[in-house]
């Protein structure tokens, strides 16, 4: 079974600005298709196994967190689970921001 991915306004908004950080720290802009593609190619996956990421809060089975290492830190994308067909990646962090809780 595969879910359906929607994002709200604010993870494409994280998405954006996460890229845009990354061009300005890395002229050669290789290191930024590195990690879209790899937060893409990792948010693909959730698609078919969303279960299998960590819970983010005690008492809470559909709201998980996906960690994509990536370099020296990675990210974070905290989603939940709507039903049995879609899920919502409602935030995307660097690991070493502040927390989105």
């Amino acid at each position: 079974m595969t879910y359906r991915v929607r994002y709200t306004k604010g993870a494409r908004n994280d998405l954006h600005r996460l890229y845009a950080q990354l061009q300005l720290l890395e002229p050669n802009l290789k290191a930024a298709r590195r990690a879209r593609d790899a937060i893409a190619k990792d948010i693909e996956m959730l698609g078919e196994f969303p279960f299998t990421c960590r819970k983010a809060l005690v008492g809470n089975p559909f709201l998980r967190e996906l960690v994509i290492p990536f370099v020296m830190a990675g990210y974070v994308v905290l989603f939940e689970i709507e039903d049995n067909d879609t899920f919502t990646i409602l935030v995307v962090r660097y690991q070493r921001e502040d927390d989105y809780h």
